[in-house]
């Protein structure tokens, strides 16, 4: 069975993005299995896991780059670093 995946224009950056994810949900998963979560109260005030900061930081990023496209354009690798502060503020203390 073959796919056609001619729809869709993959690139290299296409690529490195999605493969950066799923290692992202592999790593956590083998973390998880490893090491059971221990819920924790941030910020917000809300219980959450390391699978549930993950989520917030991949939401964020997304909407951080999103706006970064919106009201400068490409390119965007500040928009790259102002999303891996963000991740690293939402592990440490959401």
């Amino acid at each position: 069975m073959e796919f056609d995946l001619s729809w869709m224009a993959w690139t290299w950056q296409t690529a490195v993005f999605f493969g950066a994810i799923a290692s992202a949900l592999v790593v956590m998963t083998v973390w998880t299995s490893l090491r059971p979560p221990v819920p924790r109260v941030g910020v917000l005030r809300i219980e959450t896991t390391p699978g549930d900061r993950l989520f917030i930081s991949l939401l964020g990023s997304a909407f951080i780059c999103l706006g970064a496209l919106y009201y400068f354009g490409p390119p965007l690798w500040w928009a790259l670093g102002a999303c891996l502060v963000y991740a690293l503020a939402v592990f440490r203390w959401v």
